[in-house]
């Protein structure tokens, strides 16, 4: 691959257009370019593909990806960020396209016509939002692959096992038709400002979905088992149809609590209750 452009450090790009992160918004800037570069290669050969980055802030994640090859569609909510991602952009002409706005709202399947690599420096006040809604897209989804920065907990959470204190609704839906990982982990140092947690980058890559099962009904059985996760399954899932009937059906002890049921098992369930919900 040729040299990228010279651009200026990123640090003398906020200090030009006087950025700082918002708290607000869920902002912490990385810096280090060797990490960027770093995150930027983990959903692999990008050169000449499409990828989407949320919330890109000043660049610093986007001209990783560029660097590599990429050709990047960043959304940006914060209008203070856009003069210097358009500096950005004129450095890689035709290769970044830049959208103001607001990611739960925007069409994002809409904006490609191949399935993209979404990687991104997730603002923290809206990441998981975001994952859920792209692990209950149609099957198989819209993007390629997701690398994604979260607080350590949150990742930790999407990853983990049956039994384990993290394993909860969330690593139900990362992987009952996923391949969730953690790629890597980020010090807090790392960020400007450092933030109160340590963060991780996860990745997932889509697989096969089990036959007659929607997300909508699986949502639904671990959001009630879960909701009371400290209760025994005859208990959390009293208030859904049918539910209680299907354990017995399925063989599986109303007696345990939802923490000790396989990623199978929930599937499993929602699909014996398919037809009542």
């Amino acid at each position: 691959m040729s040299e990228g452009p010279a651009l200026p450090p990123l640090r003398d790009v906020i200090r030009e257009h006087g950025l700082s992160a918002s708290k607000a918004l869920g902002q912490n800037f990385l810096f280090d370019s060797q990490l960027l570069t770093r995150i930027a290669a983990i959903p692999g050969d990008i050169a000449e593909r499409d990828v989407l980055e949320i919330g890109p802030g000043p660049g610093g994640l986007t001209r990783a990806l560029l660097a590599a090859g990429a050709n990047v569609t960043a959304i940006e909510r914060d209008h203070r960020c856009i003069p210097a991602l358009e500096q950005l952009g004129q450095a890689y002409p035709d290769r970044l396209r830049l959208i103001e706005g607001d990611a739960l709202t925007i069409d994002m399947p809409g904006l490609f016509v191949a399935p993209p690599a979404i990687v991104a420096n997730l603002p923290y006040n809206v990441g998981t939002a975001l994952l859920v809604g792209w692990l209950s897209a149609e099957w198989r989804p819209w993007w390629r692959s997701l690398t994604l920065m979260f607080q350590r907990e949150v990742a930790e959470r999407i990853v983990a096992r049956p039994g384990s204190g993290a394993y909860g609704r969330l690593a139900v839906l990362s992987q009952w038709r996923s391949e969730a990982r953690i790629a890597m982990p980020v010090h807090r140092s790392a960020f400007t400002p450092p933030p109160k947690v340590m963060s991780a980058v996860v990745h997932i890559t889509p697989g096969n979905a089990p036959d007659g099962v929607s997300p909508e009904t699986l949502g639904m059985v671990t959001a009630a088992a879960f909701g009371q996760r400290r209760k025994m399954l005859r208990q959390s899932l009293k208030s859904v149809p049918g539910a209680l009937a299907a354990l017995e059906t399925l063989g599986i002890d109303p007696t345990r609590r939802p923490e000790t049921l396989a990623i199978e098992d929930f599937v499993a369930l929602a699909r014996a209750l398919q037809p009542i919900v």
